[in-house]
């Protein structure tokens, strides 16, 4: 099931829908839903958005791949509740993302192989609509087989690992909120940083501290 719903999250990243599901924090979630445990699904999906709100999706650049980052945390901390599984559930999605956004660019440039040539004699809307399907049909593959893949890593590897983590409940969570705050002063920066941007810090600054409290 977590295969199935990487693939249809990563169609809806750029090639169907851009309906926002695959962000980080939504992705989470609904893995979290799915494997019993939503609670450390939203949880490990809210880590890995502000860590990846750095990262622009814009024209042709290489950016890490939320959802299944995010599906693949939220399977690792899942599979070892405890400190330990969030913290390695995070770091396995951050280097999961990475290496779905490299995943991308390869797709990409298999799609522009497969796409038919505009000059050509006898093109047809038919072969159109096939290249374009095909496409679609490429990305729902790559997905799921990341998913797939990312998951059973996680699921296997983790619950290991996580019983030798040295850190208790509290320091792990103040951990990642301190890189959370590293990410929010990148992304800061490139919004002009601190002096034409005072109202947009003091904003974040709060919710920092009010979802520390929470947490």
């Amino acid at each position: 099931m977590l295969f199935r719903s990487g693939g249809l999250l990563a169609l809806d990243a750029t090639a169907v829908g851009q309906f926002m599901l695959s962000r980080p924090l939504v992705a989470g979630l609904l893995a979290g839903w799915l494997l019993g445990d939503p609670g450390t699904g939203f949880l490990a999906g809210v880590v890995l958005e502000i860590y990846l709100l750095v990262a622009f999706p814009v024209g042709g650049a290489r950016f890490p791949e939320g959802a299944v980052g995010a599906i693949v945390a939220a399977a690792a901390a899942a599979s070892e509740p405890g400190p330990g599984g969030l913290a390695l559930g995070v770091a396995l999605g951050m280097v999961w993302g990475q290496l779905g956004g490299w995943t991308i660019s390869g797709m990409r440039t298999l799609n522009a192989a497969f796409a038919p040539d505009a000059a050509a004699p006898h093109l047809t809307p038919a072969r159109v609509r096939g290249a374009h399907l095909l496409a679609i049909l490429l990305d729902f593959v790559r997905g799921a087989a990341m998913t797939g893949a990312g998951a059973w890593i996680a699921m296997s590897v983790v619950p290991r690992l996580g019983e030798r983590w040295p850190l208790g409940t509290d320091d792990t969570r103040g951990l990642l909120l301190v890189g959370a705050a590293v990410s929010v002063g990148i992304l800061l920066r490139s919004f002009e940083g601190l002096a034409r941007r005072r109202a947009l810090f003091l904003t974040g600054l709060s919710l920092g501290i009010a979802g520390g409290l929470l947490l």
